[in-house]
Formats: structure tokens, sequence, C-alpha cells
């Protein structure tokens, strides 16, 4: 190899590294502009109310825990009963769509019924359908089954596979699954709900753990929901509950609210953290022939 070649090897290496250096540059200042409000938040639920909004620095001149304390206690019940009522909900409706959502796909990819192409597209309608076109009509319902200031409106749809989205997601993974498996099982013997529990289930973890930590970071960040169902602060969730803390014709807490803010924000990071692989393949491999 020549001295020129290798010359130009050298200059193509460094190119190629400066281009590598200044794209972690680039990922790095974005990531701390997308970080910037939740390092903020975390900040300011350790400070004072009047240093909050007069102070620009990210580190507080006095550290104090007043905040989470007054947070915690500040509600009647206290904000630990807005968790678990957060919490209860939020599984509820996982196990739900995950049971509903997946029988649901399993019939529109795996059963031939009458109607069945006829139906699937009036399922996918409803994704375009906006969630206050159908709220009188809900409410009215559940208010004559007396059902208005529990948990029952958010919790008992989930069972009902009301959400097309998870279908939608769970088809297009199930396509993917090969149908000689099925063929083998019936074989076998097998009917179709020994081919949903043995076969189907145990090869779909991805999708599962996908619309699993989806559910629960909707249904853990939804507001309007509960909102319109719940009236007593004793089964309200940690998003109205945050929103008590903040008063236009009084005084606001707002480092009680940002630090409330931030323990709420830790299940869904825990959660995230905990099925990252599975989430990931989930979403990558839906609709991919396998």
């Amino acid at each position: 190899m020549t001295e020129a070649s290798l010359s130009r090897g050298r200059q193509q290496g460094l190119v190629h590294s400066s281009k590598r250096v200044l794209s972690y540059c680039l990922l790095t200042a974005a990531s701390l502009v997308m970080l910037y409000p939740l390092l903020w938040m975390v900040s300011s639920s350790f400070k004072p109310n009047d240093e909050i909004f007069t102070s620009v620095s990210l580190l507080p001149d006095k550290i104090t825990l007043d905040a989470y304390v007054r947070g915690w206690n500040g509600l009647s019940g206290g904000f630990g009963r807005l968790f678990f009522n957060s919490l209860l909900i939020s599984v509820l409706a996982v196990i739900g769509n995950l049971i509903s959502c997946s029988l649901a796909a399993y019939a529109f990819t795996r059963l031939r019924f009458f109607g069945r192409d006829f139906w699937f597209a009036l399922m996918l309608g409803t994704l375009i359908m906006p969630q206050h076109a159908v709220l009188i009509p809900q409410y009215v319902l559940f208010l004559k089954l007396g059902w208005v200031n529990t948990i029952l409106p958010l919790v008992v749809p989930k069972f009902l596979a009301i959400d097309a989205f998870f279908i939608f997601l769970m088809v297009q993974f199930f396509r993917g699954l090969p149908r000689e498996l099925d063929e083998a099982a019936i074989m076998d013997g097998c009917g179709p709900w020994r081919i949903y529990f043995k076969i189907i289930l145990p090869l779909s973890g991805p999708v599962l753990a996908t619309a699993a930590v989806f559910s629960f970071i909707w249904t853990w960040d939804d507001f309007f929901a509960p909102l319109i169902y719940l009236n007593d602060i004793q089964n309200y969730t940690v998003q109205l509950g945050l929103r008590s803390f903040v008063d236009s014709t009084a005084q606001s807490d707002w480092s009680a609210l940002f630090a409330m803010s931030t323990l709420t924000v830790f299940p869904i990071f825990i959660l995230f953290i905990a099925f990252q692989r599975l989430l990931i393949e989930g979403i990558a491999t839906t609709g991919m022939k396998r």
C-alpha cells in the first residue's frame, strides 16, 4: 500500500471520527434541551415558593423537603390515597386491555366468521372518531347505571376492547406468526381457545408488553376522563390531585405541585426502564414477517 493511500485512509478516518464527535455533541445538546424542563421541575421541588420563579439556576440556594411533606399531606386523605387510586385504575386498565384486545385481535387474524372484514374496518374507523363525540352518551349511560363517582367508567370499558389502537397493533403482530403452528395444533386436537393460550400468547410477549406499557402510561396520565366521572376527592387520581395545588382565586403551592409531579413521574420511568427491551422489540417487529 502506497504512502498516498495510507494518507488518504487516515484523512477519511479523521473525517469520519470528526463527524461522529459532532453528531454526539448535537445529540447531547438536544437531549439537554429536552431534559431541561424535567430537571427544572425536580430542582423547583426543593425550592421555596418565592425562589422558584425568581432564580434561573437549577441548583437551589437552600435544599428543603418541606414541599414533599406539604404535598404528601396537603390533600384530604393524603396524596398516597391518590397514588393508590391511579395505580389501581392503571393496573386494571392494563389487564382489561391485554385480555380483551388480544382476544379481539386473535379473532380477526385466526378465526373465520361472517363479516370479519367489515367489523375490522368498523373497528379501525373508531380510531378517527374524537372522544368528545361519544362523551355525552357515555356519561348518560354511566349515570343511569349509577357508576358516576366510581372507578367503573374508567375500568369496565377496558375489558370490552374499546382501544382500537391496541387491537390493530396486536393484529399486525399476530399476522406475522406462522399459520403452520395453528394447523399443527389442530392436527393434535387443539381448539381455538387452546391455540390462543398455548401458542399465540406465549409468542406475543413483545407486543403484549408494548400494549401494557402504553396502556399504563396513557391511563396514569389521563386527566380528562377522571375529571368527568370522579367527584369525591377520595376517588381522585394523581392528575386531579396535582390540579388541586393550583388555584386561580388563591395562592398556589407551586413547590408542592412540582414535588408531587416529580413523584408522579417515577412509576412511568421505572416501568419504561423495566420493559424497555420488550417495548422496542414489540414496536420494531409489529407488522414484520418472521
